[in-house]
C-alpha cells in the first residue's frame, strides 16, 4: 500500500508504527517534547499554565457548532482573498486561491451550514465579483 503527497508515492506498511522524526523528539531528544520533570519550577509552572490554555482553547472549540467553526474558516478565505485584491499590485494568484477554496467548501457543504449558508454564498459571489473588478481595473491601466 502507499500513500500519495505532494512529492510522490510513500510506502505505507499498516502493521509496524511509525517511527519518530526529530521533529517529534522535542528539546530532550524523548519522543513527545521534554519531560516536565527536566525543567526548572518556573518553567515547569509556564508550561503547565500552556497545558491548561490549550485545553480551555479545545474545550471551547469543542463547546461550539462544528457549522460555526467551519463559517469562521470560510470568513478567512474570504478576508485572505480581500488582502491580496486590495493590494496596491493585486496578487492575483493568492487571491483566486483563497476564492476558489471558500467557494469549494460552501458549495460541498453550504446546505450543512444551516443559517450562515446564504450569507456566505452571497460572500462568495461578492468576493467573485471583486476580483473581477479588480482584473478589469488591472486590464484597463
Amino acid at each position: 500500500m502507499s500513500l500519495w503527497t505532494p512529492g510522490g508515492e510513500v510506502p505505507v506498511e499498516r502493521n509496524r508504527p511509525p517511527e519518530p522524526s526529530t521533529e517529534d523528539q522535542g528539546l530532550s531528544g524523548r519522543v513527545g517534547g521534554p519531560n516536565l520533570d527536566d525543567l526548572s519550577p518556573e518553567e515547569r509552572a509556564q508550561a503547565e499554565q500552556m497545558i491548561a490554555e490549550m485545553a480551555e482553547v479545545q474545550r471551547q472549540v469543542l463547546a461550539a457548532p462544528a457549522a460555526q467553526v467551519v463559517t469562521n474558516h470560510i470568513a478567512g478565505f474570504y478576508e485572505l482573498a480581500a488582502l491580496h485584491l486590495a493590494q496596491e499590485e493585486p496578487r492575483f494568484d493568492e487571491a483566486q486561491l483563497a476564492i476558489d477554496a471558500m467557494a469549494a467548501v460552501v458549495e460541498a457543504i453550504g446546505d450543512r451550514l444551516g443559517e450562515n449558508e446564504s450569507a456566505l454564498r452571497a460572500a462568495v459571489n461578492q468576493i467573485q465579483m471583486a476580483f473581477v473588478q479588480r482584473k478589469t481595473e488591472g486590464a484597463e491601466a
